[in-house]
C-alpha cells in the first residue's frame, strides 16, 4: 500500500482531479467539484515542489477541507444575489399593486390593460376604457384588478 503512494505524482492528481470534476457532470451535487479542484491543486503544486506523498496526501486533506468553507462562500452569495432580485421568473407578482389605465373596457368581469409593450387579460368589475384600476391579485396570465 506504501509503494502505491509512493508512485503518486503531478499527473496522478491532474487524472485524479479531472476524474472527480466528471463524477460531478454525471451526478451533480457540488460535493465532487470541490475534491476534484482539491486535487488539481495538488497536482499543479507538483509541478512547481516535488512534495513526498505524505506531504501530497496532507495537501490534498487541506484542500478539500478549505473547499468548504469557499463553497459556502459561494453558495451565500448566489442566494444574495437572488434576494436583490424577488420577483424574478414571477413577473406577473411584480404588478400587484401598481395601478394601469383600462385599454378595453371590462365588459361581464372581463377587460384588457397595457402594461409596457404586452397586453395583459384582467378580471374585476366591469368599468369603461380608460378608467384606472390596481392589481389585486396575479394568476398565471390573468390579472384580477379593483378600482384604483
Amino acid at each position: 500500500m506504501a509503494e502505491m503512494f509512493s508512485t503518486l505524482g503531478t499527473w496522478n492528481w491532474l487524472i485524479f482531479g479531472f476524474i472527480l470534476m466528471a463524477l460531478e457532470l454525471a451526478a451533480p451535487g457540488v460535493f465532487m467539484f470541490w475534491l476534484g479542484l482539491a486535487a488539481l491543486l495538488v497536482g499543479l503544486v507538483s509541478f512547481a515542489i516535488t512534495p513526498s506523498w505524505q506531504t501530497q496526501l496532507l495537501m490534498f486533506a487541506v484542500f478539500a477541507v478549505a473547499a468548504v468553507p469557499l463553497w459556502r462562500h459561494f453558495a451565500r452569495s448566489t442566494r444574495q444575489a437572488s434576494k436583490s432580485n424577488p420577483f424574478l421568473n414571477k413577473r406577473t407578482e411584480a404588478l400587484i399593486g401598481r395601478e394601469f389605465t383600462l385599454e378595453k373596457p371590462i365588459v361581464d368581469g372581463s377587460g384588457t390593460v397595457r402594461i409596457d409593450d404586452t397586453i395583459w387579460r384582467v378580471a374585476g368589475p366591469d368599468a369603461p376604457a380608460g378608467s384606472r384600476v390596481k392589481i389585486v391579485r396575479a394568476d398565471g396570465a390573468s390579472l384580477t384588478v379593483a378600482a384604483a
